[in-house]
C-alpha cells in the first residue's frame, strides 16, 4: 500500500511539473512574439515631440538619451541645420546632461553627416562654452 501511494504521488508531481513547464515556455514564447511585433510596428516619432523632451529641463538623463537616440535613428541625416544646431545648444545647456550624452550624440551625428562636421563641432564648442563652467 505504501508503494502504490508513493507511485501516485510521483505521478501527480510529474503531471504538475509538466503543466508548470507548459505555462513557463508558452509565456516566454508569447513575450518574445510581442517584443518582435513591437519592434516591427515601431512608428516614426515626431521630431517636434522629441525636441519637446529635449527642451524640457525636467527630463532625466535617461529620457534625454532615449530622445536623442530616437532623433539619430529617425532623423539622423540633417535636412535643416539650424534645428540641429539649436538642439546641440539645448543639449549642452540641459541641467541633466552629461559628457557621455553630449559626446555620443556628437559622434553619431558627425558619422551620419560628415559634411557638417565643422558646424556640429562648432555648435558643441559654443554650447559648452556658454555653460560657464
Amino acid at each position: 500500500m505504501e508503494v502504490s501511494f508513493l507511485i501516485q504521488i510521483v505521478i501527480g508531481l510529474i503531471v504538475v511539473l509538466a503543466i508548470l513547464m507548459f505555462f513557463f515556455f508558452s509565456s516566454r514564447s508569447k513575450a518574445k512574439k510581442a517584443k518582435h511585433a513591437a519592434e516591427q510596428n515601431e512608428e516614426k516619432v515626431d521630431l517636434q515631440a522629441l525636441l519637446a523632451i529635449i527642451k524640457n529641463n525636467k527630463s532625466t538623463s535617461s529620457e534625454l538619451k532615449e530622445a536623442l537616440d530616437l532623433v539619430l535613428k529617425h532623423y539622423g541625416e540633417i535636412d535643416n541645420l539650424k534645428v540641429y544646431i539649436d538642439m546641440l545648444y539645448i543639449i549642452c545647456l540641459h541641467p541633466n546632461t552629461n559628457k557621455n550624452i553630449i559626446i555620443g550624440f556628437n559622434k553619431e551625428l558627425v558619422k551620419l553627416n560628415p559634411k557638417y562636421k565643422l558646424e556640429i563641432n562648432g555648435a558643441i564648442t559654443d554650447g559648452l562654452n556658454s555653460r560657464g563652467v
